[in-house]
This record gives C-alpha cells, sequence and structure tokens, in this order.
C-alpha cells in the first residue's frame, strides 16, 4: 500500500508544490495529466471548519476528473482535537494536523488554504464560535480567499440553516462562506485587501448534501432534488488504474492522528450538491456548466489553446520532449494575455510541464540540516537534463549569493554539480509556524503580515532561483533550498532546512505542582544548534518563589548536544500559581525559546519554536495511596501528571491482566478511550471487576459512545449509558450536588473554586442513564442548556468503587489547574481513610 501510495501521489500531484518533499518523478502519463489541468480554466473552492472535515471524495473528482484547479479552505487547523498517534495537543497539534490536511491534497490533487481561526475546542452554537473567533476577522479571511483564488464555484461541506444541530464550527463555517460569497465582490466590503487584491464574484454556491442531512437515506431518497446536482464520484482512471473514490480513501487516511485510517473504497458512489446561491445548471452532472473553462476565457487564449489542444489531442507518451518547441512558443504568448490571475497560474503550470518533458531536475540541498543568523552553510546545486533538448544553465543563485558557474551547457544526461556559499543574514527570520509567532487569543491567531494570511505554511527560508536557456528563451525556475540524506533503514529523505537560534532551552515538564513546601530540582536542558557556544542561564521567576542561584553558566562544543543546568527552586508557604523561564545569554544575544520536533513517516519534519516557560504550581493537597496502576488509551499525560503530586504511576500492559495481579495497586486508572483504541480490554472486564469487588477502586475516563467491539457494553458493573452530552464552555457554572459525598471532603475539601481556571471545556461524552446505584456527584450546564449530572459518578461495587469521569482531566492536570489535582486525588482516595497501603511495589 505504501508504494502504491506514492506512486498515486507522483501522478496526481506532480506540479504541485510542497517543502521538503522528495521530488516527483514524472511519467508521460503525469505529464500528459497535467497538460489536461493546463487546458480547463477553471475553479472550484471547498469550505468546512476543520481538517478532516473535507470531502475528499469531491475534491478529487473536481481535481482529476473535471481537471479544475480545487482547493480546499480549512477554517481551522484542528487544534482542539484529540491525538491519536503521539503527544502534540493544541498549537502543536495544529501543526501535525495542517501537515496531514497537506499530505491529503499531495494524494487527491487540491490545494490548502486557512483563516486565522484557532480551534477552540467543541462549541455547540455558532453564535458562541463567531464570538471567540472573531466574525469580522473571520469573515475577512474568507473573502481574501475568494479573491486571491478566483473560484467560479464555491462547496461548503456544512449546512448554515440549521444553527445549533451540529458542532457550533462547522455551521459557522457554511454561515461565513454564503455571507462571503457576496462580499467578495463588493468594493467597499474589506477595501484594505484591494491594495493587491481585486474584488471577484464567484458564478454559484452549493451545499454537499448527503443523506446524513437528511437523517436517514430513506428520507435523503424521498426529497426533492430538482436543485441539486450529482456527479458519480467512483469513476474510474485507466491512466492511474485506480478510481477516484480510492484515491480519496488514501488522501483521507493521511488523518492519522485523528484515526482516519481506513480501507480503500471502490465502485459506483454518487455525491449530490444543492445550489444555494447563483444559476442551477442546466447539466445536471456538470457543477461548471455555462462556464467557459477554455482558453478562449482569457483575452489572446485562442491562439494559446491552439497549441495546446493540440498537443493535448496528440500527446507523444513515447518522447514528451518533442512537444518542447510548441510549448515554449505557448509559454511566450502566455506572457502577453492582460489576465495576471491566469497569467501567473498556467504560467507556472507549464513552466513546471516543460522541466517534467525534459527531465529537467533541479535542486538546492544545504549541506546541513539547520543554521543560525550570521553563520555559512554550503549549498549543493544538482542540474540535470535528460533529454536531447539544447539547455543552458544561465545561472544559479539563493539572494545575493550566486555560483560562480554561469552559462553550463546541460549535455543529455549528464549531471552537472555546483555549490553556493550561503551566508545568513543576522536578521534572517527563524523557521517556525508563522501563525505561532505572536501570542494569540483563546479563538483567534495573530498574523501581522497580511500576505501571510492564508498560506497553509511558513515560505521556506530561503529559495535558490535557476535561470534556464532552452535553446534562447528562458526561463527562471524556483526552488525551495531543503536538505537531503539518507539512513540505512528509512534510505532518502527530504526535510525542510530549517534558521534556529544557536540555543535553545528546555524544561523537562511544562508543570511543575508542588504538593508541599519541599524544593526540587528544576532541569533546563540547553540544546546547542552550533558548534563551540558558552555563555550562562539566567532562571527568572516570581515574587514568592526561591532559587538557589540566578544565573548558571553552560559550555557546549558540539551542535545538537545538550546540557542539562540544574538550579533548586523553593514554593511560597502558601498556595500560589505562576510560570518560570530561562533565557540564555550567548554574546549579547538573549534567547529564550524551546524547540519542538514534529517528526512522523507521514510529514515532513517540523521545527516548531515556543516560549521556553512552565507553569509552577503551590498546591496545599492530600492524597492516600502511593501506587497507580494505570492502562494507556487513546494518549494522555495524566500519569506524568499524577507523579507530580507524589504518587509512583506503574503503566500495565492489558494482555498481562489476569486474576490477582492488580491487587497491588490501590487504584487502577483507565486513560481515555481506552475501549475505543485497546482491543485486548474486552478479555479483561472480568478481572477488572473483580479487583474493584476485592476492595480497589476503579476509575474511567470517557469514552466516546458506541464506539467499541460489542463485548464492551457492560463497562460498569451495573447499568450505565454512555451519550453525546458534554459542557463545552470551560467557565459553565458547576454545582456540587453530593455535598455529604466522600469524594468532595477526603482527604481535599472541594469548593466550587476548585473549578476556576479550567481549560477547554469541562468535559465530555457523559452518561445520560445509570443504575440507581451510581451517585452523581456534580451538576453543571453550558448556557441555556439543561443540567448534566453524569460528569462524575461513583458506585460501591463489593469492598471497591466504580468511577467513571467524563471531565476533561486529561487537559485540566497538563495544564496545572489546581482543583482538577485535588478532585483527582479524591477519586484515587476514596474509600480509604485509615486504611494504610501495604503492597511495596518494585520498579
Amino acid at each position: 500500500m505504501r508504494n502504491l501510495l506514492v506512486s498515486v501521489a507522483g501522478i496526481l500531484l506532480c506540479f504541485t508544490a510542497s517543502f521538503a518533499q522528495a521530488p516527483k518523478k514524472n511519467s508521460s502519463s503525469d505529464i500528459y495529466h497535467a497538460i489536461q489541468k493546463l487546458n480547463f480554466l477553471g475553479s472550484a473552492l471547498y469550505i468546512a471548519a476543520h481538517p478532516d472535515d473535507e470531502n475528499t471524495r469531491l475534491i478529487s473528482y473536481l481535481s482529476n476528473e473535471v481537471k479544475a484547479r480545487t482547493a480546499y479552505l480549512s477554517l481551522t487547523r484542528g487544534d482542539g482535537g484529540q491525538n491519536l498517534i503521539g503527544p502534540e495537543l493544541r498549537e502543536l497539534l495544529g501543526v501535525l494536523r495542517t501537515q496531514e490536511l497537506l499530505a491529503a491534497r499531495r494524494i487527491d490533487g487540491g490545494e490548502q488554504f486557512f483563516t486565522r481561526a484557532n480551534d477552540f475546542g467543541y462549541s455547540k452554537h455558532p453564535n458562541e464560535t463567531l464570538e471567540l473567533w472573531n466574525k469580522d476577522s473571520v469573515l475577512g479571511d474568507v473573502v481574501r480567499t475568494i479573491r486571491k483564488f478566483k473560484p467560479d464555484v464555491i462547496i461548503n461541506r456544512f449546512n448554515h440553516r440549521t444553527p445549533g444541530s451540529t458542532h457550533g464550527h462547522h455551521t459557522s463555517s457554511a454561515m461565513l462562506s454564503v455571507e462571503a460569497f457576496d462580499l467578495a465582490g463588493d468594493p467597499s466590503s474589506y477595501p484594505s485587501q484591494l491594495k493587491k487584491l481585486d474584488i471577484w464574484q464567484p458564478k454559484r454556491l452549493f451545499f454537499n448534501t448527503s443523506w446524513w442531512f437528511y437523517g436517514s437515506e430513506e428520507k435523503f431518497k424521498a426529497a426533492d432534488k430538482s436543485n441539486m446536482l450529482n456527479f458519480d464520484i467512483g469513476v474510474y482512471y485507466p491512466m492511474l488504474g485506480l478510481s477516484n473514490n480510492e484515491i480519496a480513501s488514501m488522501a483521507s487516511s493521511q488523518h492519522l492522528c485523528q484515526g482516519f485510517g481506513r480501507l480503500s473504497v471502490r465502485g459506483s458512489q454518487n455525491e449530490y450538491v444543492e445550489l444555494l446561491k447563483g444559476d442551477l445548471p442546466t447539466d445536471k452532472n456538470n457543477i461548471f456548466d455555462g462556464v467557459n473553462t477554455t482558453w478562449s476565457r482569457v483575452e489572446g487564449g485562442n491562439a494559446i489553446g491552439e497549441i495546446l489542444y493540440e498537443i493535448e489531442n496528440n500527446f507523444n507518451f513515447q518522447n514528451p520532449s518533442t512537444h518542447l518547441k510548441s510549448l515554449l512558443e505557448a509559454h511566450k504568448l502566455i506572457q502577453n494575455i492582460p489576465d495576471s490571475h491566469w497569467k501567473a497560474l498556467k504560467s507556472k503550470e507549464l513552466e513546471l510541464i516543460i522541466a517534467s518533458i525534459t527531465g529537467l531536475y533541479l535542486e538546492a540541498s544545504s549541506k546541513n540540516a539547520l543554521a543560525n543568523p550570521e553563520s555559512e552553510v554550503v549549498v549543493n546545486i544538482e542540474a540535470l537534463n535528460r533529454s536531447d533538448a539544447q539547455i543552458i544553465l544561465k545561472s544559479v543563485s539563493i539572494g545575493a549569493n550566486m555560483a560562480e558557474q554561469k552559462n553550463v551547457v546541460l549535455s543529455d544526461n549528464s549531471k552537472i554539480n555546483l555549490t553556493i556559499d550561503l551566508e545568513i543574514p543576522s536578521n534572517a527570520k527563524y523557521t517556525s509556524p508563522y501563525w505561532l509567532d505572536k501570542k494569540g487569543t483563546i479563538g483567534m491567531y495573530t498574523v501581522v503580515n497580511p500576505e501571510l494570511i492564508g498560506k497553509p505554511e511558513t515560505p521556506p527560508a530561503f529559495m535558490a532561483t535557476f535561470m534556464v536557456d532552452f535553446d534562447g528563451y528562458e526561463i527562471t525556475y524556483s526552488k525551495p533550498v531543503i536538505h537531503r540524506y539518507s539512513k540505512p533503514d528509512k534510505g532518502e529523505i527530504y526535510q525542510p532546512f530549517d534558521i534556529l537560534p544557536e540555543a535553545t532551552a528546555s524544561f523537562e515538564d511544562n508543570v511543575l505542582i508542588f504538593a508541599d513546601g519541599k524544593s526540587k530540582k528544576i532541569p533546563i536542558t540547553i540544546k546547542a544548534n552550533s558548534d563551540n557556544i558558552k555563555g550562562e542561564v539566567q532562571f527568572c521567576f516570581s515574587e514568592g518563589w526561591q532559587v538557589d542561584q540566578e544565573f548558571k553558566s553552560f559550555e557546549i562544543s558540539k551542535k545538537g548536544d545538550q546540557q542539562i543546568v540544574e538550579f533548586e527552586l523553593t514554593p511560597p508557604p502558601y498556595e500560589d500559581e505562576s510560570y518560570i523561564s530561562p533565557i540564555i545569554k550567548i554574546n549579547g544575544k538573549e534567547l529564550s525559546k524551546e524547540l519542538v520536533t514534529i517528526a512522523y513517516d507521514h510529514i515532513p519534519t517540523q521545527s516548531v519554536l515556543i516560549p521556553a516557560e512552565a507553569k509552577v504550581v503551590r498546591l496545599n493537597i492530600q492524597k492516600v495511596g502511593e501506587h497507580i496502576g494505570y492502562i494507556a488509551g487513546a494518549g494522555d499525560e495524566v500519569p506524568k501528571s499524577l507523579e507530580q503530586i507524589g504518587y509512583q504511576v506503574h503503566t500495565i500492559d492489558p494482555n498481562e491482566i489476569n486474576g490477582g495481579t492488580l491487587n497491588k495497586y490501590s487504584a487502577i486508572v483507565v486513560g481515555i478511550r481506552a475501549y475505543n483504541v485497546v482491543p485486548e480490554l474486552k478479555f479483561k472486564q472480568k478481572y477488572l471487576f473483580d479487583y474493584v469487588e476485592q476492595g480497589g477502586n476503579l476509575i474511567l475516563q470517557y469514552n466516546t459512545a458506541g464506539r467499541w467491539d460489542k463485548q464492551f457494553d457492560q463497562i460498569a458493573p451495573y447499568p450505565l449509558k454512555l451519550s453525546r452530552d458534554r459542557v463545552t464552555n470551560e467557565n459553565s457554572s458547576v454545582r456540587i450536588i453530593a455535598k455529604d459525598h466522600e469524594l468532595v471532603n477526603y482527604p481535599n475539601k472541594i469548593t466550587l473554586s476548585d473549578f476556576d481556571g479550567w481549560v477547554q471545556e469541562r468535559g465530555l461524552y457523559f452518561p445520560d442513564e445509570w443504575d440507581d446505584k451510581f451517585t452523581p456527584i456534580l451538576s453543571m450546564n453550558d448556557p441555556e442548556e439543561t443540567a448534566k449530572t453524569g460528569s462524575l459518578l461513583i458506585a460501591p461495587y463489593g469492598k471497591g468503587n466504580y468511577i467513571y469521569t467524563g471531565l476533561s482531566f486529561f487537559r485540566e492536570l497538563p495544564a496545572g489547574v489546581s482543583g482538577a489535582y485535588k478532585l483527582f486525588a479524591n477519586m484515587l482516595s476514596v474509600g480509604k481513610e485509615n486504611v494504610e497501603e501495604e503492597t511495596n511495589i518494585k520498579g
């Protein structure tokens, strides 16, 4: 499957630029596909809210069957989701999901855009969404994308007419699209954009409807479809050896962190779009019906079309380079068309086709993976012509740095290697996602440069410019400077060439909990991104806290090495929350960034620079017990958080659970979504219940209702039904309804103030039905909703206690929320008053 995926990506996306991806090896079929797209002058924009919302079937169909320029505008980067493959959450998850979207587009043939909206988590209504997003700004970003991309048709993933019926982000994306459809063509709307963009009026707006929006296939079958178009998106592509829906499945499967890996689908499938605005096409199977998508669309285009249609109709698959002369003539004519939009797009497409038919390979690869401002790096230049065409490499430059050799003849299949000594200027920007450069709000990212708004990723640090002469006609090619290397177990690898500070600093933990007044050793890891660095680290802290020494020196001789500098921090005698941060001082420079590397096989490696800081929390917290067993679920940092308050947490392999093996633990905690992602648990349920019956505490964190093996129906010793109930506003009021219960009194007294400062949400997937043996502890609800009492349930079972909680401890504990720690300690301690833990566990 992996080899097939790479092959398909090469066919479909050989002409879409992507930074630090292996260059596509374009076959004759690839080139022919690109010429077909070159001869289609029409664009479609798909709009939704998150990564993985997009309909890859329709995006692939429009790009590869219709041959339209197709893009997906995701209003957010998916920061508020969960992560099934690693530890990244919030902003780091947004970086990962951005790259997964780009990976999907490399397969289905689309382009990718974003707004500045931040996915702040689940929202029940667009009113809340648009308030937190800053509606005017996000609407302006949608208008900007329309004006820049200039789509003939826009397709919404969601229904704008049903607010409150689904995720508020979903409905908001459709509402903003409907409004932007008209505003994009209005010169009085967002006039500042018109300094560099033109107004644009799309021809049609659609809603990508389906039976799901009607409640059942039967209802959709009976619905009036007179205002709908439909397409068979299961069309087969003989040149690819694949059906469109197979390609779509592979594209969708790039969303691995959301668990979207899936089987491929084949065969006929109908896709429907409902007209919202514009004229209804006569041809109900052609979304571009009535739109001129030929070369006659642009002034001067007929002469270009005569050349290019002839090439398409009589394409030489055995030797595509025979078309070079005609393609160069078409390129000359394109430079004379007055429409700057199509001139730029079609020039770029044609330039890539010209390079492909001649087998022209151009690469600029740094010897090093990274460099610092005010440094120098050697960039290797490779140029190769694999045809009998007369090609001369006139020059190669990277900014003001130029290769010494000029006017180099590129003979057939004779590789040319050059070098450029690249001087990195002192003001070179560090490599990091541009939307994280400045602190944003809960609902919006701050992007100072309007030219970056909408771009999927930060432009490459440096671009190499190749001036190429094709038999007397010059074309300029730009290639990002990358780093190419190999590993014995991976083969050839391409990754971005990064500009990073000389050193970065990080704490071992992002949150440090002081459960008493004792001091703690605080290690700060200094990582060298340059050779031979030395300086000192300043430890910054707040009033009331004390450190043994404010400044400590360090010295690291080799780039890539690390040194740990340890400080001793003493908390105040009272409860307090604060932040600590390091400042690295080198040669008069002050550096205060942490480098986070995100590396997975399905995306390019990402370097993310974030503020180097940690939250410190002084708690007056009590606990009972020492050894906790933890059964990991979909991934969270709860075990590390529990260790911060003095517990010894032991990870339990579900396969090793048998009768009596759990009795050594004072409590067992089951990680989030464990019953959704750990199939082995279905064979171990009996032993978990036996553990509780014999006196243990079993705590289940949230699971997604119904997404498990049927044998999991009895996840509790008594009847318990999970629902989709959730409280999304982290500031929603909480009521303690079991005020006398041990769970809110021992060993810590829980008050309403313990629910202050929670992040993103209160909780999710609460049970809505349970046996009378359960006691609900809390009541909460979002504004204008009924009370939800299923967030924390406890039931005695035998000598122990079974607890189910949908409260978002997996978010609150890593965020250092004091009240969440106290409540979790109570859950672990319930029933243990005056009981000493007897078993000594090693390891």
